[in-house]
């Protein structure tokens, strides 16, 4: 008997565990990023990238929004689920379950030759299943690979977050510029509208002069009424993706912020892997993994171990003395022996199941790589762009100046200080805009690469 036991002992600590063991596949990428140099190289980029900018504001709506967004805290209570079910399972896979129990009752069976008589009992039992085959270790690592995905699964809502925020704050910043830009130019076709006034009613100008003026004036006080709009709109959302629902953002300027550390050219492909979704989906395909071998280990017999002890008496009185005690110690050997293939239909199941999970994680990993290169093109281009529109602005100043000197002196008419001012409204806005996109693909950049990058 004791070697018996100690036979299944042994089996239940290092038994064989059938199924496939995890092994990562292969994904095919090239073996660093082929965009050029786009920035400063050798600055390492830190988890809380967003300081970067150095703006005190953005600083604290992504601070308050990591604590207050419901997005988080539902993540975060996804992974509290997950950590409950790795203890579970963990206790299922180390420790018996041992039930207690107490019973009492009256009455006339065959048992008491069918007189009325009284019985008690309390006891303890207790069963254990001997893993042989490994199905309960194979379940606790899919567990706490489920628990892991969990976990980078809230990283990548606190992400993305961040990433959120910081591209809805350089919106406000950038609407901010492109109504200071529309007030400008509001008060510049107010000067032309009061201009073409005076001509008109000193008769060197005709009276169309004063029309295409005031219409110029209309244009830019709706179009800062518009941009106006669009900025209640942004803060609102920024309102809401921290929480505060009643917040207040105070106008800025868009060229106060810096622009961040970018990485530098030939940036290794793995740094891919520090990309929390991209782990997610890793996680998942390992825990999709192990359950091919729980599904597996179905089609074995089962070992379970039983025992239990107590004491039971017609008397209550007698209920606890010695002569009352009561034991047991059993086991049990279940498997299937027709089951019209059930359980191979089972792990076929599981098979697939985990070949979709592979899917996905080749899937994450190429998008992944797809998404940096686009966020080191896009800095590029718009970096390029910046210098071409500032060019823009300063020969629309010049033409617009030109333009208002020659119809003051009678050289041209006034459809050339009114296309010149809408040229140079429109050089602005883009200006801005590129600002604002430039700002924005740093921060997909960022996003891309999991938060950062560190210089080797």
């Amino acid at each position: 008997m004791k070697r018996a036991l100690a036979i299944v002992l042994a089996l239940a600590t290092s038994g064989c565990m059938v199924g496939p063991n995890y092994q990562r596949p292969e994904t095919s990428l090239p073996g660093a990023f082929s965009e050029p140099d786009v920035g400063n190289a050798g600055t390492a980029v830190p988890h809380e990238w967003w300081t970067l900018y150095s703006d005190p504001t953005l600083n604290d709506l992504v601070t308050a929004g990591l604590s207050n967004n419901t997005d988080v805290q539902i993540a975060a209570a996804r992974v509290e689920e997950a950590e409950a079910a790795l203890r579970e399972a963990r206790a299922t896979l180390l420790f018996p379950l041992v039930n207690g129990q107490a019973t009492g009752f009256r009455g006339r069976t065959s048992d008491t030759n069918f007189a009325t008589a009284n019985g008690f009992g309390v006891g303890l039992a207790t069963s254990f299943e001997v893993d042989l085959w490994g199905r309960l270790r194979r379940a606790e690592r899919s567990v706490r690979d489920q628990l892991l995905a969990s976990r980078y699964g809230r990283d990548t809502v606190s992400l993305t977050l961040a990433a959120t925020i910081a591209r809805s704050y350089f919106a406000a910043r950038s609407l901010d510029a492109q109504l200071l830009a529309s007030r400008e130019i509001l008060s510049t076709a107010e000067q032309s509208l009061g201009l073409a006034k005076k001509r008109s009613d000193a008769g060197v100008a005709p009276e169309l002069d004063v029309y295409q003026a005031g219409s110029l004036r209309a244009q830019a006080a709706a179009q800062a009424t518009e941009i106006a709009r669009q900025r209640d709109a942004i803060v609102h959302q920024l309102g809401v993706l921290t929480g505060r629902l009643d917040m207040k953002l105070p106008e800025g300027s868009l060229d106060q912020l810096p622009v961040p550390p970018l990485a530098p050219a030939g940036l290794p492909s793995q740094l891919l892997e520090r990309r929390p979704d991209v782990r997610q989906a890793e996680a998942n395909l390992q825990a999709a993994t192990e359950r091919i071998g729980v599904a597996r280990a179905a089609q074995f017999p089962t070992l379970s171990l039983t025992a239990g002890i107590g004491t039971a008496s017609n008397e209550l009185d007698n209920l606890f003395s010695t002569g009352s005690r009561t034991w047991s110690v059993g086991g049990s050997l279940i498997g299937p022996i027709i089951d019209a293939g059930r359980y191979k239909a089972r792990t076929d199941q599981a098979v697939a199941q985990a070949k979709q999970a592979e899917g996905a994680y080749v899937g994450a990993v190429r998008n992944a790589f797809r998404d940096v290169s686009d966020a080191l093109s896009n800095v590029r281009r718009a970096n390029e762009s910046d210098a071409q529109l500032k060019d823009l602005v300063t020969q629309a100043e010049k033409a617009l100046h030109l333009a208002q000197l020659r119809y003051e002196h009678g050289y041209s008419a006034y459809l050339e200080v009114l296309d010149a001012e809408r040229t140079l409204n429109d050089a602005r806005l883009q200006l801005i805009r590129n600002r604002q996109a430039y700002l924005g693909f740093t921060v997909d950049l960022m996003n891309a690469l999991g938060g950062g990058w560190q210089a080797s």
